[in-house]
């Protein structure tokens, strides 16, 4: 079990410049969220919720506001730190899984681990193993991507997203490309590792069956998060 503390990002805003001043997509988003917590942001296209998620995961830095992770912040750190951080930290799960088209399940699974030399390699792969196990895909090890379904690929997806142990698990429209069947085991099967691995879970959707799922839905509202006041399943 990851020994972590909790998420707390503290009026964060993001704008962007434009011929006509400063486009605003953030305001003052406020969330806290312990380990084994989990969230589902909605909103319309264009709402910031994938900014959100990309600053949260320090992929873009904010215009003002902070970010902690573990009590610390990481837009302080040097640029190959940070890398070195995200790298450790946290897990993405993107609509479209980003696997490389050249490797393996098994390989994919491994990626994010070779940037950590030092690590155990034997201990690593074993994890890969058992994360491949627990998304059903033992059979496909020495598949490539092209010879997996829609589904499958997304569960290598998962798995990759979990081997480094990371403290934040992102998801971003996880299932946005994947038919109503599928859509439902890959949800199913995120929230399941979630709680197995007690990470902090932010999935931002627009799949109202999706976000029902998850314990707690927020919705980005002017640029800021609010209780989610949608109708009752």
């Amino acid at each position: 079990m990851n020994s972590i503390m909790p998420l707390v990002v503290t009026d964060l805003a993001k704008s962007f410049p434009t011929r006509g001043g400063d486009l605003v997509v953030l305001r003052g988003v406020n969330l806290t969220m312990q380990p084994g917590d989990a969230v589902a942001v909605l909103g319309p296209s264009g709402s910031g919720k994938s900014t959100l998620l990309h600053l949260i995961g320090t992929l873009d830095r904010p215009t003002s506001g902070s970010v902690r992770v573990d009590e610390q912040d990481p837009f302080a750190l040097s640029e190959t730190d940070l890398a070195g951080f995200r790298n450790r930290s946290i897990g993405f799960v993107f609509q479209d899984h980003h696997l490389l088209p050249q490797c393996t399940v098994l390989e994919n699974v491994l990626v994010p681990s070779l940037a950590h030399r030092n690590d155990n390699r034997f201990a690593v792969r074993e994890r890969a193993y058992r994360l491949l196990d627990r998304v059903g895909l033992t059979q496909r090890l020495d598949h490539r991507p092209a010879e997996l379904s829609g589904g499958e690929r997304q569960r290598v997806a998962i798995a990759r997203a979990l081997i480094l142990k990371p403290k934040l698990l992102l998801a971003d429209e996880p299932t946005g490309n994947l038919d109503r069947k599928s859509a439902h085991t890959v949800a199913q099967l995120l929230l399941d590792m979630h709680r197995q691995e007690r990470t902090i879970l932010i999935v931002v959707t627009h799949s109202i069956e999706l976000a029902r799922l998850l314990p707690r839905q927020l919705e980005m509202n002017d640029g800021t998060l609010v209780p989610w006041e949608g109708s009752p399943p």
